[in-house]
């Protein structure tokens, strides 16, 4: 694992602390596990914490925009999202079956109530954050 640098738009903060509280933390878990799997991830040196469409996203150099969202049309879920015209979707759909619930081929979606497999999560989280470098791959790197 190499030193990950983190840069960091302090308006995701914002976004952040503005969620309700019964949401709050489970975003915020997300964002962990985005962070964690980059400074687990030897490929990705620098970590770009920005907002793309009004939601916390995440950049790096050899991977696909991955954004994040809870919204009040549909408040007992909330997302990760990854680039429609990717394979990154499908992929998940083709490796984990129904481990997720997805959107189109756009998203995971998660309810309130329910526990995050974050391991393959994690996974998913990877193979975004380094998917120009894996994009060939049947699986992506999985």
């Amino acid at each position: 694992m190499g030193k990950l640098t983190l840069k960091s738009d302090t308006r995701v903060i914002e976004i952040f602390a503005n969620y309700p509280d019964f949401v709050r933390d489970k975003m915020q878990r997300l964002r962990e596990l985005v962070i964690q799997t980059a400074e687990e991830t030897e490929a990705v040196t620098v970590l770009e914490e920005t907002l793309k469409w009004g939601e916390p996203s995440f950049v790096t150099k050899s991977g696909s925009t991955l954004r994040m969202d809870w919204k009040e049309k549909t408040p007992d879920q909330y997302a990760m999202y990854f680039q429609c015209t990717s394979r990154l979707v499908d992929t998940f759909r083709l490796v984990f079956n129904h481990k997720f619930r997805y959107e189109g081929n756009r998203a995971i979606v998660f309810h309130l109530n329910e526990k995050v497999p974050e391991v393959e999560l994690k996974q998913c989280i990877k193979a975004s954050l380094i998917y120009h470098t894996v994009k060939e791959e049947l699986t992506l790197g999985m």
